[in-house]
């Protein structure tokens, strides 16, 4: 819907895993522990038709401030609650380089953060469907 409305000319194609995927649109990782959480991070200008989002060295990516980008970092956690209950969190935080890209921002989170939410929801449901059966399967 976003691809059509900005009219992009990039369609991006699924990956089957999160991470992957995410690493292959050019997110890095920040910081992880295997098992129990994953920070990633990218700069990009999300009000762009077609969205680069550019890598930053995890050293790097607190300070960065090449103008006119957006520095978002996302969380996903799992916290282990008992034997068979985990909490799965997860968490996006978005800061615009200077006072246009914060004006830009907020403009492209005001026409499009309403859709975002929808598929940040309708993703961690299918998460939480996949991490379900891979629990039954293995008991």
């Amino acid at each position: 819907m976003r691809a059509r409305i900005l009219r992009a000319k990039n369609e991006r194609q699924r990956s089957l895993n999160l991470i992957e995927g995410m690493r292959a649109l050019g997110w890095q990782c920040l910081a992880q522990q295997d098992g129990r959480f994953y920070i990633a991070g990218a700069v990009c200008q999300p009000w762009n038709a077609d969205v680069v989002f550019e890598p930053v060295a995890p050293d790097r990516f607190a300070s960065y401030a090449v103008p006119d980008q957006v520095k978002i970092a996302w969380s996903i956690e799992a916290e282990p609650l008992g034997p068979a209950l985990t909490r799965f969190v997860t968490e996006t935080r978005a800061i615009g380089t200077g006072e246009a890209a914060r004006r830009k921002f907020r403009r492209y989170w005001r026409f499009f953060g309403i859709g975002i939410v929808l598929i940040r929801k309708l993703l961690l449901a299918r998460l939480r469907r996949i991490a379900e059966k891979t629990y039954r399967d293995t008991i």
